[in-house]
């Protein structure tokens, strides 16, 4: 055999070897975007129940807010009126 053919031989070797290892990589790359994807996807999931559960908690508070606030003011105008330091 001449040294221009081991060199063929060996060079196709390894370039066989590098698109093995290639295409292994591309697999893995594409697993490793499934899962990111699979992630955000329960992330956005989760905020938007946690989204739903604010806001129904906002229409909760929001008239207590309030009620506690008149019960206060009308609390202080008995007091006033009763002669009593506010």
């Amino acid at each position: 055999m001449d040294w221009a053919q081991i060199l063929v031989v060996i060079l196709s070797i390894f370039l066989a070897l590098f698109l093995l290892l290639g295409i292994v990589l591309v697999v893995m790359l594409i697993k490793v975007t499934r899962q990111i994807k699979a992630v955000t996807d329960s992330a956005r999931n989760t905020v938007e129940h946690i989204e739903h559960a604010v806001a129904g908690v906002a229409k909760v508070t929001s008239p207590l807010v309030m009620l506690r606030t008149i019960t206060k003011h009308f609390k202080k105008e008995k007091r006033h009126r009763k002669g009593e330091d506010v």
